[in-house]
C-alpha cells in the first residue's frame, strides 16, 4: 500500500457511520442531521454518491456540547461560534450568555408580577369612608434634591443628575463624548415626564423613552472622538403620582429607604455582578476585582450591539419612602452601611444629596459623584 493509501486507511479508520456517531455522542441520527442543516456540526466526510454522513469519533463532544447549549436556549449563530472557541474561553461565553438569560429572566419576573399586582388592584382601586362614600387612594408627591461634583481627580465632569416634579435621573458618562451621553441621556427622558402619565400607559411610554434615549446618545457622541468608546449609564425614575417607572442601565444605582432599610432595586450591568450571580466571584473578591467597573451593557455610541437596550419596569410606593440615585462615584467607594445611615439621618433631601457627596469626597472623591435624594410624601 503506498502512502497516499495508508493515510487514507488511517483517517477512514477514524471515522464512523451517522448510526454508529449517534450511539457515541447519545444524540439521534435525526439531531445529527439538524445540525448538519443549521450548519452547527458538519460530517467529517459526505459520500459523493450516495450522501452518506460519516463522522470521525473526535467529534462526539463538540456534538454533546451542541445539544447542550440548544438546551440552555442558546441562539444558533452563538452556539456556533462558542463551539469554535476553546475551553477557556467557551466557558466564558457561556457564563455571560446566563448571565443575560437570568437578568431577562429576572426582568418579566417582575413585569409578570407587576402586572398581577396591578390588575388585582384595580378591582380594589376605590375604598369607602365612615359614611359610605367611595374614595379614591391618597394623593401622593414628591420632594427632591439632585446635586453633581466633579470630585478630587478627575479633570472634567461627565455625571449628569437632574431631579424635577416628575423625573429623577442619574446618568454617568464615560469616554471623550461622555459628558454630551450623559446628558443626552436625561434629556431624552424629559418629553415622558412633561405630562401626568396614566399608571397604565406608563410601562409603553417608559420603553418608548429608554428607546429615544438609546438613539439620541448614540447621535450625541457619533461625531466626537472614538464615538464606539464613548457612552453613559443611566438610571432615571418617572413619577406617575401613584407609581414611579424605572429606566435602568449600566451601573448607577437606585435605592429606596422604606422601613428604616435601604435597598437596592437595580441590578449593576457589569463583569463582576455576573460573576457574583453565577458563582465564580463571592462579594467579597468583586469588591478589590481589577475589572469591577467594566460594564456589560451601557448607552453607548455603537447602540445597535446587543445589549443596549434599558430595561424599563414600574415600582410601587408608600408615603414615607426615600429614594437614592447615585452613580458610581458614590456607590464604589462608600459602603452601603454608610450610606444608609446619611440617607436615614438627613432632614431633607437638600441635606441628604450634600451629605453623599461629602462622603464620597472623604473617600478620595476619585471620580465624579452625582445623586438624587427624593421623598415620597401624601399631600
Amino acid at each position: 500500500m503506498d502512502s497516499d493509501g495508508r493515510k487514507r486507511a488511517a483517517r477512514d479508520a477514524e471515522l464512523v457511520t451517522i448510526g454508529e456517531f449517534a450511539r457515541l455522542s447519545r444524540l439521534s441520527a435525526k439531531a445529527l442531521r439538524r445540525y448538519d442543516e443549521l450548519g452547527l456540526l458538519r460530517p467529517a466526510l459526505v459520500d459523493p454518491v450516495n450522501g452518506y454522513r460519516y463522522y470521525d469519533r473526535k467529534q462526539a463532544g463538540t456534538a454533546r456540547l451542541v445539544s447542550w447549549l440548544r438546551r440552555i436556549g442558546m441562539p444558533l449563530a452563538r452556539i456556533a461560534e462558542v463551539t469554535a472557541l476553546d475551553d477557556a474561553a467557551a466557558a466564558a461565553e457561556i457564563r455571560a450568555h446566563w448571565a443575560r438569560v437570568e437578568a431577562e429572566t429576572a426582568a418579566r419576573r417582575r413585569l409578570a408580577a407587576f402586572l398581577v399586582d396591578h390588575l388585582s388592584a384595580k378591582e380594589n382601586a376605590v375604598t369607602t369612608n365612615d359614611d359610605g362614600t367611595g374614595r379614591g387612594p391618597a394623593t401622593l408627591g414628591i420632594r427632591y434634591a439632585a446635586l453633581a461634583h466633579p470630585g478630587s481627580v478627575r479633570p472634567v465632569q461627565q455625571d449628569t443628575a437632574y431631579a424635577g416634579a416628575r423625573l429623577l435621573a442619574v446618568a454617568d458618562g464615560f469616554g471623550a463624548g461622555g459628558a454630551r451621553a450623559s446628558a443626552a441621556a436625561v434629556d431624552a427622558l424629559k418629553p415622558a415626564a412633561r405630562g401626568a402619565v396614566d399608571a397604565d400607559d406608563l410601562l409603553g411610554v417608559l420603553q418608548d423613552a429608554a428607546d429615544d434615549a438609546a438613539a439620541a446618545v448614540c447621535e450625541a457622541v457619533a461625531a466626537g472622538e472614538s464615538p464606539a468608546e464613548s457612552g453613559t449609564t443611566l438610571t432615571a425614575l418617572v413619577w406617575t403620582g401613584s407609581r414611579l417607572g424605572l429606566v435602568h442601565i449600566g451601573d448607577s444605582r437606585a435605592y429606596v429607604l422604606r422601613g428604616g432599610e435601604l435597598l437596592r432595586i437595580t441590578h449593576d450591568d457589569t463583569l463582576v455582578r455576573s460573576m457574583v450571580d453565577d458563582g465564580s466571584l463571592t462579594e467579597e473578591e468583586a469588591a478589590s476585582h481589577p475589572q469591577r467597573a467594566l460594564l456589560l451593557k451601557a448607552l453607548a455610541g455603537d447602540d445597535g450591539k446587543p445589549g443596549s437596550r434599558p430595561e424599563v419596569r414600574l415600582h410601587d410606593t408608600l408615603p414615607g419612602d426615600r429614594y437614592l440615585l447615585c452613580s458610581d462615584g458614590l456607590s464604589a467607594v462608600v459602603d452601603e452601611a454608610a450610606l444608609a445611615r446619611a440617607v436615614v439621618a438627613a432632614d431633607g433631601p437638600d441635606t441628604a444629596v450634600r451629605d453623599l457627596v461629602a462622603l464620597a469626597g472623604d473617600a478620595g472623591g476619585p471620580d465624579n459623584v452625582s445623586c438624587v435624594v427624593a421623598d415620597v410624601v401624601a399631600l
